[in-house]
């Protein structure tokens, strides 16, 4: 299993990625959470509130996550980071391999 991230400005973004994703069958469940995000941007400090996603996804899943979310991300640049899980509960990933 693999847990990718993304952040978002709103919670309408986030609810639409989040959504669509799952109703894919791309990823398992996603959580959104709030988030504060310091970065620089174009030579500024910046500070923006965000929304994070965690996508729960299977690795033959993943490529096509990723192409989904970065094709209808707002952002120009998207944050994309995705880390294969070591351990995950036999349970949980049934559940997610079986799609609910």
């Amino acid at each position: 299993m693999f847990i990718a991230w993304t952040t978002v400005a709103t919670r309408e973004d986030a609810d639409r990625l989040a959504a669509e994703a799952v109703a894919r069958g791309l990823a398992a469940c996603v959580q959104v959470e709030p988030v504060v995000s310091h970065y620089l941007w174009e030579g500024k400090q910046e500070r923006t509130e965000e929304l994070r996603l965690a996508f729960k996804c299977l690795p033959e899943k993943l490529p096509e996550l990723e192409a989904f979310v970065l094709g209808a991300h707002p952002y120009a640049t998207p944050e994309w980071i995705a880390l294969r899980a070591d351990r995950v509960s036999e349970k949980y990933l049934s559940w997610a391999e079986k799609g609910r």
